[in-house]
């Protein structure tokens, strides 16, 4: 049922979202680029359409079988899958120039979504930069907005109470603040939905002599 609904119903929503993050983040074939959360693997495969090197990581096998056919159907030798915890991630610090995260934050507890940031945090290069994908807070009072309101609603669960403080919060410009990151741009999509936020760690390393 999870794969139904992101393949059916959230990728198409989000697919000129997916498509425009390239561009926006000023993204180069060559770069490398892990994508955190990566589930059906939508995001890394437009990566990889790109020429980008591409690592999607994520703890659902399902989604990862699936994101695995999509790979072999499409021939992408430049984008890989690998299960892995978004909060304890199996790579070298300072290893990728970007590390993305698409519509996963929201839905978290607090302390899971600060953990996965700080791992993001860690793994990108000093010069290298942060980008999330998700709801803009406030949502906007159209039909987009409503529409997210009622699709998070019947989410229910431990989903739904994420989403209810990650808008009470402040969202994504609350987590950039409490981590210390400098927004380099942000933009907005689906008549306000969703926010596209690129981010830097200013990482000071001692220097050597």
């Amino acid at each position: 049922m999870a794969i139904f609904t992101y393949e059916n119903l959230v990728d198409p929503i989000l697919k000129i979202v997916r498509q425009s993050v390239v561009d926006f983040a000023v993204m180069k074939a060559g770069n490398s680029v892990l994508d955190v959360c990566c589930g059906t693997g939508a995001q890394v495969i437009e990566y990889g359409r790109c020429g980008i090197n591409a690592t999607g990581i994520d703890m659902d096998k399902n989604m990862l079988a699936f994101a695995e056919k999509n790979k072999a159907r499409l021939k992408m030798d430049n984008i890989s899958f690998f299960i892995a915890d978004a909060t304890d991630l199996p790579f070298d610090d300072d290893c990728f120039d970007f590390v993305s995260v698409s519509f996963a934050l929201h839905d978290k507890p607090p302390a899971v979504r600060s953990s996965v940031v700080s791992e993001m945090k860690r793994v990108v290069k000093r010069d290298g930069a942060l980008i999330f994908m998700d709801f803009n807070i406030p949502l906007p009072r159209n039909i987009w907005g409503v529409g997210a309101n009622i699709v998070e609603y019947f989410a229910g669960g431990e989903h739904y109470l994420g989403f209810k403080e990650f808008k009470e919060s402040g969202g994504v410009s609350k987590i950039v603040e409490e981590h210390g990151l400098a927004v380099q741009k942000t933009q907005l999509f689906n008549r306000g939905m969703v926010a596209v936020v690129k981010a830097q760690t200013n990482k000071q390393y001692p220097q050597t002599t």
